[in-house]
């Protein structure tokens, strides 16, 4: 059965123009055009993953995620209708895997949404051969998802621990924000790298105290060091 995504916007014309590029790619569509719908049907009937515009009536976009990831690591696209980075950062923030700004090219939403969910479909049939990662003080089991710095359990959500377990599998290697989105996020688009930069800011905070660092190289990226 074809995965549903859930589209949350309070203009028909954007759910319209959402659902009609989203069902050419074979995907079932519902929609909500304010936040209490929203939340009643991620409730009910979860989706594969939801477009989420920020400013709804009732509840807005910010509320929806902040509550959705209190529970679950369901895959969110936020939509905003302006280009600020404090909208990017505080969606991305609360724990949206993704942004776009409107007005938006639907085949580039399809293509995120199809990235995303092809990843996720990926990590459910992992390697039986993935011998976990120790470096130092930090454990990293990529078959379980489970991280622990100094054997204290660090809880990181779906894209953190995707973009750690990457850095470290390759460690003293340098990709460039471009490189990390082509190969964590699974699409490779010209714009900007904010969304990088703030899961690699997530991680240093809850990684305190681990013998190793997700070192900035400057004009190119990041890596990961442990002496």
């Amino acid at each position: 059965m074809a995965d549903t995504i859930l589209v949350v916007d309070d203009e028909q014309r954007i759910i319209d123009l959402a659902r009609m590029y989203i069902e050419q790619e074979g995907y079932l569509v519902e929609y909500a055009n304010e936040g209490h719908q929203a939340l009643k049907i991620i409730t009910e009937k979860p989706p594969a993953l939801v477009v989420l515009d920020l400013m709804l009536p009732g509840v807005d976009g910010w509320e929806i995620c902040r509550r959705v990831r209190a529970t679950s690591d369901l895959p969110i696209i936020m939509l905003t209708a302006r280009s600020d980075d404090i909208d990017k950062i505080v969606g991305l923030e609360l724990g949206a895997d993704d942004y776009l700004t409107k007005p938006f090219n639907p085949r580039e939403l399809v293509a995120r949404i199809r990235a995303i969910l092809r990843r996720i479909e990926k990590r459910s049939l992992p390697d039986s051969d993935t011998q976990p990662i120790v470096i130092n003080n930090l454990l990293i089991n990529p078959l379980s998802r489970v991280v622990k710095v100094d054997g204290r359990t660090v809880d990181l959500r779906m894209k953190e621990f995707d973009l750690l377990l990457t850095l470290a599998e390759h460690k003293g290697m340098v990709f460039s924000r471009e490189r990390l989105l082509d190969v964590v996020w699974g699409y490779n688009f010209a714009g900007e790298t904010r969304t990088v930069d703030v899961h690699v800011a997530h991680l240093r905070h809850k990684l305190a105290g681990m013998q190793a660092n997700i070192e900035t190289v400057w004009g190119v990226g990041y890596k990961f060091s442990a002496d």
